[in-house]
């Protein structure tokens, strides 16, 4: 069989490299993907800036994925039981192994908590065959989850990318009602997404305060009734931005995507009167804030929510809401740039700099 090429993580801060590897025997009820698109996001320069714990270095990153099922051995079935076959153009869940018998999957019902959880990209490394996106061909272990495609072009869907289910996981706990206003901090895959999403829920007018330029122009395309660039603007600027354009109140709901700590705090202080503050935004950690916890939070009568990644029923969801026009429509609207295999350490740079909105990998071209 043809040697499989992939660009490889070695370790924290060092070049990207390109190996070449065997073709995987599959086991059984195991799948072979031939690598359609991949991605680069933000969590990949975390890899790469070394801000994860028990990330098993050398990695074949690029944990959201699609791909032509190129062979089965075995069954492998979708949630309606009906069977996968050879050719089929799939996404699947990058997070795997969540033993779905301990507390947290059980009685907590979060399964993003599992300690057995495993992460294609991110917590299975080289030792584990090709368990990453940014390879010709991914090896889909037993017990992986698969969604077909279907009608949803594979490019459309990795437009939105991660920061699809991880928004559709955000704006669900958000509980936003018809007529409110919705207020976004950051514009990136994340913010965008959270921006479409909040406009598509029947919020009456979503704000967004976030940069660069170009991404606030997506996100007024995408539903925002108005932007503000926060580096044209102080932060007393931003608050009386918010003010006016909210009968004096500040926004119903407002959603962190942003990464940065101090946006928590601003989140806090911004969002109305017994209003709701969901945070997604702090995957990694960037530091500590101070908060006042009578005056931030207690006074205010606030709900505060964090949330932390997706499972497969954001997965699921985000396949089935792209192929409603109005939501293609607004992720058609998410620039992409495509990068080839031996071009990994030129798109990590451009997503780290905020060169590009979408970064995807085409690994066989």
């Amino acid at each position: 069989m043809p040697a499989v090429l992939a660009a490889v993580m070695t370790a924290p801060r060092q070049p990207i490299e390109l190996r070449e590897f065997p073709t995987p025997d599959l086991q059984p009820d195991s799948a072979l993907l031939h690598t359609t698109f991949s991605e680069v996001c933000g969590t990949d320069v975390h890899l790469l800036e070394g801000r994860l714990s028990g990330v098993p270095y050398p990695i074949i990153p690029g944990h959201v994925s699609v791909g032509l099922l190129e062979k089965i051995r075995g069954q492998l079935r979708d949630v309606h039981g009906q069977p996968f076959v050879e050719g089929e153009q799939v996404t699947f869940l990058d997070v795997h192994r969540t033993c779905h018998a301990c507390w947290y999957c059980l009685v907590a019902k979060a399964s993003t908590r599992c300690p057995a959880r495993k992460v294609y990209g991110i917590t299975y490394g080289v030792a584990d065959g090709l368990t990453g996106g940014w390879a010709q061909k991914i090896y889909l272990k037993p017990g992986t989850l698969c969604i077909r495609l279907g009608q949803v072009e594979p490019a459309l869907f990795m437009a939105g990318g991660c920061g699809l289910p991880t928004a559709l996981h955000a704006v669900e706990h958000a509980n936003i009602q018809l007529g409110e206003t919705v207020l976004i901090l950051g514009v990136g895959p994340v913010g965008l997404a959270a921006t479409a999403l909040a406009h598509l829920c029947g919020a009456a007018q979503v704000l967004c305060l976030g940069a660069p330029a170009h991404r606030l122009d997506t996100a007024r395309k995408m539903g925002a009734a108005d932007c503000l660039d926060i580096t044209e603007a102080a932060e007393e600027h931003r608050r009386e931005w918010l003010l006016n354009r909210t009968a004096g109140r500040g926004p119903d709901v407002v959603i962190e995507a942003a990464g940065a700590p101090h946006a928590v705090g601003q989140a806090l202080r911004w969002v109305r009167d017994a209003g709701r503050v969901v945070v997604v935004g702090q995957y990694t950690n960037a530091g500590t804030i101070e908060l006042n916890p009578h005056f931030d939070l207690n006074r205010k009568h606030l709900r505060v929510q964090g949330v932390w990644g997706s499972d497969f029923s954001h997965f699921y969801r985000a396949v089935q809401l792209l192929r409603d026009p109005r939501a293609a429509a607004a992720f058609g609207h998410v620039a992409t740039d495509e990068y080839t295999l031996n071009r990994m350490n030129e798109a990590l740079a451009d997503v780290a700099a905020g060169e590009t909105t979408k970064a995807l990998v085409r690994p066989n071209l």
